[in-house]
């Protein structure tokens, strides 16, 4: 069954969500359609200016950045795929359109079906060299909220375990807000023991669905731009 990867790690908590909510995470593979997010961050990237020249040093994997600002345009596109080891997948890639340059943040979140349990890693950045573990719950008011667990890092053919103290976690919170037509709301905060804040970014943005060119259904899919430049297999 072509079960929409969020509707499986969440079970019947999937049906507490809003509605709207709902429809936003059940893309499945092979549906021939791709989600497109278009809005604006009210606030985004590292309020923390002495660590923006560190986060400038790695801006290149695409997952964190230096820049911060307020009011800023962004487009996010969902793609559900199979990856190249068949797992049923979520690749979201965002651009961030900041004043003088656009950013990329790419990341994909795969079902890891490994003893009989259904639960989602998500592998961050273009190389998908940093990888954590999501637990997902919804709230009493039907919003969906995610924490990063145990994260790694792949470093060719090292796997290692971030410890604690240096583990950054990600806390995100999602739901749908009816005011006004009715718009999607984000916000994720990425806190690192040591350094604090490293990441913020919280909006609005309007979503919908649109096909595929060509009328392409292939479950494996995934249009060449939103590729990574490498997979991993490992968790």
């Amino acid at each position: 069954m072509n079960t929409p990867i969020y509707e499986r790690a969440l079970g019947r908590d999937f049906a507490r969500l809003q509605p709207e909510l709902q429809a936003y995470f059940s893309l499945a593979p092979g549906s021939g359609h791709y989600g497109v997010g278009e809005g604006v961050f009210d606030v985004v990237g590292c309020r923390q200016a002495w660590l923006r020249p560190l986060l400038r040093l790695t801006a290149g994997e695409q997952a964190f950045f230096p820049e911060y600002g307020e009011g800023i345009r962004f487009r996010i596109e969902n793609h559900a795929h199979l990856d190249p080891f068949g797992r049923s997948s979520l690749t979201a890639r965002r651009e961030i359109f900041f004043p003088g340059t656009t950013r990329l943040f790419q990341d994909t979140t795969s079902l890891d079906g490994a003893g009989g349990r259904s639960g989602l890693v998500d592998y961050v950045g273009r190389f998908r060299r940093l990888v954590t573990d999501l637990n997902l719950s919804v709230t009493p008011e039907g919003r969906l909220r995610g924490v990063s667990e145990a994260s790694r890092l792949f470093a060719g053919p090292l796997r290692i375990p971030l410890p604690a103290a240096l583990d950054a976690k990600a806390y995100a919170e999602q739901w749908w807000e009816p005011d006004n037509g009715g718009r999607h709301r984000i916000q994720v905060k990425v806190i690192q023991p040591q350094l604090g804040l490293v990441l913020v970014y919280a909006g609005r943005f309007d979503y919908r669905l649109e096909p595929y060119p060509g009328g392409v259904t292939a479950p494996g899919h995934l249009p060449g731009y939103a590729r990574p430049d490498r997979w991993e297999r490992r968790v």
